[in-house]
């Protein structure tokens, strides 16, 4: 009984002396995080209001939360009593850390917000970058995830994007496909061009402004070379670069101009 009514003494002692902080404590986490809750969506709303990009707005209401979070706990832990000093010094230390543990890492997440804010691509834009050329699937923090067209997908870090050159061969709308054809030197260049344009023009997929150009490029040793250039859509690109190839052999079979190609001659003694 005795040794019962010493803990209970204590107990009392505890309530007495801890009690209110507990309570208190308990409060202003719960208003915190009322408060916390209200202020991020408040945020949320003015980022879709200015039509944040969606990637961005999500980073930025975590970093906002983890935030605010971390704010919030340290001021429950000080109401409790705890010096906070020693606490503030951890997480000084470990961000030091990390920091220098993960420099590539936040190279590249700098590198995404970067990206992000300034925008020189966006999802479904095609562009050559780092030694890829591909369809932008997706823009993460991290990384950009690119469709090859081998169907492929390149993860390139956000670091070296945002540090590198990038050709966006969407962002004009208009692209276009460079394709070199020879034809025999005895042939009849105007006629060759007319017959090369009129088949650039029959395909619905190539612009009509700019105009299609066939050009001489080139006095090669045993042909004329023309440059043959359509523009098109970037999603076209393909469609437009192959059904070119084919056209142009069509095209100058049936009108009877002859694409040059090397020739083996057997001398017979």
């Amino acid at each position: 009984m005795k040794d019962a009514e010493i803990w209970m003494d204590k107990g009392i002692d505890f309530i007495v002396l801890y009690g209110p902080k507990i309570i208190g404590a308990i409060i202003i986490y719960i208003i915190g995080s009322w408060i916390i809750k209200k202020l991020i969506n408040v945020a949320n709303k003015g980022m879709t209001k200015q039509q944040y990009d969606e990637s961005l707005k999500r980073f930025l209401l975590n970093l906002a939360k983890w935030a605010l979070t971390v704010f919030l706990i340290l001021t429950v832990v000080s109401t409790l009593g705890v010096e906070t000093t020693s606490f503030a010094a951890v997480i000084a230390a470990a961000g030091l850390a990390i920091g220098l543990a993960l420099q590539g890492s936040l190279s590249n997440f700098a590198g995404g917000v970067l990206l992000i804010i300034f925008k020189p691509y966006k999802i479904g834009d095609l562009i050559e970058a780092q030694g890829v050329l591909g369809s932008v699937k997706e823009i993460e923090i991290f990384t950009t995830k690119l469709v090859t067209p081998e169907n492929k997908l390149a993860i390139v870090p956000n670091g070296a994007m945002a540090n590198g050159n990038i050709v966006n061969y969407t962002a004009e709308g208009k692209i276009r496909v460079d394709t070199t054809v020879g034809v025999d030197y005895g042939s009849d260049l105007q006629k060759t061009k007319e017959v090369l344009l009129a088949m650039l023009k029959s395909n619905p997929q190539v612009l009509q402004d700019p105009a299609p150009s066939v050009n001489v490029s080139e006095l090669a040793d045993s042909s004329v070379n023309l440059a043959v250039r359509p523009f098109c859509k970037p999603e076209d690109y393909w469609d437009v670069y192959f059904a070119t190839i084919e056209g142009t052999k069509k095209a100058l079979d049936s009108a009877g101009i002859e694409i040059p190609y090397p020739h083996e001659v057997q001398i017979n003694k």
